[in-house]
């Protein structure tokens, strides 16, 4: 199975590249943007060696999906998606924090919470919480966005006060959040699923706001089954989930968390399909929709590259 981990096209107009832990960037005329969302799959901020067949796929294809699907409730900014792993759209000044939305207290909120943090991001946590409980309603939790390293947990007051966001803009932002959150959430118990927690970016482009990168993908969000969710619960069991956090505790139970002295443990080809399988159930029970495995087929680079000039050339 093939897997793309690198690009290096040249586009007309093109200004600059920038090359992500998962998405490459490439700028039309600081006009444009071109995310190609690879098959490169990165967990606590480093990019594992091998990349997962069709993930790129998967990842663009439900972020355009809900894109399409939330465009009532705030401006974003795709145009187009040429290509099964390519969005083009609208160039913004993105906003230097994340905006990250919990309903239950799980994942890092959760390892945190083990460690007797009571106050995340702002928000006050009540003692006595367990794993895989659901907040009285959802709790945001912002982070900074880090060129490297580790994303930091900010609150809406310091975020305020170092001037990352103004208050007028941060009072819009989080009320997209909810509100996306909301329809995310709508949308995934139509399909069996929660959706646990997720994250947004915003950017600004001549003074309006817009919701950029990805959303309400297997990379950005965490889905639970609602099927069993509240017998597990109660029985203090592990809930049946579709995000990336299976591979993360992959790495854990392989002593894997990059921190100093760890080694990464070795990606096997099996490994990766069978991530890859999960990455497709994923987007199967997300979307209600078959995936297309043909795009396989042939150069994916090659695609790719056709795909955007002629949409480029078009406009």
């Amino acid at each position: 199975m093939k897997a793309l981990t690198t690009t290096d096209f040249h586009f007309n107009g093109q200004k600059s590249v920038y090359h992500g832990k998962v998405r490459d960037v490439y700028n039309i005329n600081d006009d444009l943007m071109v995310m190609v969302a690879t098959d490169r799959i990165s967990a606590f901020d480093v990019v594992l060696p091998k990349g997962i067949p069709f993930k790129g796929q998967v990842l663009n294809q439900i972020a355009a999906k809900f894109l399409d699907a939330t465009a009532d409730i705030c401006p974003n900014w795709k145009l187009a998606t040429p290509d099964p792993m390519v969005t083009v759209g609208l160039k913004c000044e993105g906003f230097r924090v994340e905006m990250i939305i919990r309903s239950i207290l799980t994942g890092s909120a959760w390892r945190a919470y083990q460690e007797g943090c009571r106050d995340l991001c702002g928000v006050k946590l009540p003692d006595g919480m367990r794993e895989n409980q659901r907040f009285p309603e959802p709790i945001v939790t912002p982070t900074t966005k880090a060129d490297e390293g580790h994303d930091l947990n900010i609150s809406k007051e310091e975020i305020i006060r170092q001037g990352l966001v103004s208050k007028e803009d941060y009072e819009v932002i989080e009320d997209y959040t909810r509100r996306l959150f909301k329809r995310g959430q709508e949308i995934a118990a139509k399909q069996g699923l929660i959706l646990v927690d997720t994250k947004y970016e915003f950017g600004k482009r001549d003074g309006k706001i817009y919701l950029i990168d990805e959303i309400h993908t297997p990379d950005s969000s965490r889905y639970f089954y609602a099927e069993g969710y509240e017998e597990k619960f109660k029985a203090g069991q592990p809930q049946r989930q579709l995000s990336k956090e299976f591979v993360r505790q992959w790495l854990i139970e392989h002593h894997f968390m990059n921190e100093p002295g760890q080694k990464m443990p070795e990606i096997t080809d099996e490994y990766a399909n069978s991530v890859s399988e999960r990455y497709i159930e994923l987007y199967e029970h997300i979307t209600g929709e078959k995936f297309d495995r043909t795009t396989e087929e042939g150069d994916i680079a090659t695609r790719i590259e056709q795909h955007v000039t002629a949409y480029l050339q078009s406009r």
